[in-house]
């Protein structure tokens, strides 16, 4: 008789009984940039998600469109270039929920503008304390939290994504600050990674490419840059907030349970090839 197979289990795209943290969890507007597209996806799988932003109202529309679609969330303002509101951030999602399962580190600015020769150094001071020291605080009280949780699937206690580039992986850009932080958080993900997977905390991070949000519209953006835009990539179509959103939900969940220390590109392939000039 042959011996009968006993399957693993099978890991689930769903969320359901895990508590979210996402920070730049708001948009301009009803406009759907990273943190609100990721708030809204986890929402749907069956998180409990707090949303975090600097401007309050942003962080509320968020959640208005969660619980208009049935979803549970919560909304908390916080700077998180402060160690005291990063702090009461993960206090917040212990004191509302009991617990946290997943920290989205989503908050990034563009920064100080110019090359080493140009840039301001206070600028550059305070991007490298918003793109970078705001993820390492943001870890340092979360961890402590997730790891009061039982461990799961494969012992993982806790999952933090954070929010790099595809700049991060290349230079390319006219301004020094904003490809070196996101490098930097890169790195930092794999040394994450490594730091604490022995205790079940997953660490992984996203590398959006060109993709189409309010931030990076700003105050507008003419149809032959999109233009261009789109045919950087290998696809040659424009990609958006949810493309990325998708992207984090993913490594948020078991589905990537034996995932940690990578950097994902949601980028149409631009990475990947090289045009010639």
């Amino acid at each position: 008789m042959a011996p009968s197979t006993v399957l693993p289990p099978r890991p689930s795209q769903r969320l359901d009984g895990k508590v979210a943290i996402v920070t730049g969890a708001g948009s301009l507007g009803d406009g759907l940039g990273n943190g609100r597209a990721t708030s809204i996806l986890l929402a749907e799988a069956g998180a409990t998600v707090l949303c975090a932003d600097l401007d309050l109202a942003t962080a509320q529309r968020t959640v208005e469109m969660i619980v208009q679609e049935g979803g549970k969330a919560a909304s908390t303002d916080a700077d998180v270039s402060s160690e005291q509101d990063c702090e009461a951030l993960v206090a917040a999602a212990k004191d509302m929920f009991g617990r946290l399962d997943i920290l989205i580190n989503n908050v990034g600015i563009m920064g100080a503008e110019g090359t080493a020769v140009e840039a301001d150094v206070d600028e550059w001071h305070r991007g490298l304390s918003i793109n970078v020291t705001s993820m390492v605080l943001m870890a340092k009280y979360a961890i402590p939290l997730m790891l009061k949780n039982e461990p799961g699937d494969g012992g993982i206690r806790g999952s933090i994504v954070n929010m790099a580039s595809i700049a991060g992986l290349q230079g390319g850009t006219p301004h020094l600050l904003y490809p070196t932080s996101k490098g930097a958080v890169v790195n930092m993900t794999r040394a994450m990674a490594y730091n604490h997977g022995h205790e079940g905390i997953r660490v992984n991070c996203v590398c959006p490419g060109f993709l189409y949000t309010p931030m990076v519209a700003g105050d507008g953006m003419s149809d032959e840059i999109r233009d261009q835009r789109r045919r950087q990539g290998l696809l040659k179509t424009e990609g958006n907030a949810w493309d990325c959103a998708a992207a984090v939900r993913f490594l948020a969940s078991d589905e990537a349970r034996w995932i940690t220390g990578t950097a994902m590109t949601v980028d149409a392939g631009v990475t990947c090839s090289y045009a010639m000039p």
